[in-house]
């Protein structure tokens, strides 16, 4: 692979998992009483909260360090497709007040996730050969 295709893939995990990762520490620091809630008021078990720590702090620091990114990616996935389905389901065909896509930065992050998923790590990564990587 072109060395410019490996660090734009360094460039997009770096991008995705650090500015999810964020929201996962934000998570970690004031727990997830609200994300409790969603998961309640949608008649699931509460424990299946617990699930946004998957997506928002293990999975994005696996993004990060390139091992097993494919994993990982798919991991994010999922999770902002949970996160849409149930924050944010009467968004989807929305628009904000600048006209863009209400939902463009859950878009960005599942998209992104999902275009990682398809590529792998690249070169510059922990693990760059397994089937998961």
């Amino acid at each position: 692979m072109k060395k410019q295709v490996n660090l734009g893939l360094l460039i997009l995990r770096l991008a995705v998992g650090c500015l999810m990762l964020l929201h996962g520490i934000a998570k970690l620091k004031h727990g997830i009483p609200g994300i409790e809630g969603m998961v309640e008021s949608h008649g699931l078990p509460t424990f299946l909260a617990y699930g946004v720590y998957v997506g928002e702090v293990v999975a994005p620091l696996l993004i990060i360090v390139g091992y097993k990114t494919r994993l990982a990616a798919l991991v994010l996935f999922f999770n902002c497709i949970v996160a849409t389905s149930l924050a944010h389901g009467g968004q989807i065909f929305s628009l904000n007040e600048t006209g863009g896509w209400a939902l463009e930065l859950l878009g960005l992050y599942g998209f992104g996730a999902l275009a990682l998923f398809f590529t792998g790590a690249g070169s510059y990564a922990v693990a760059s050969r397994g089937r998961w990587d």
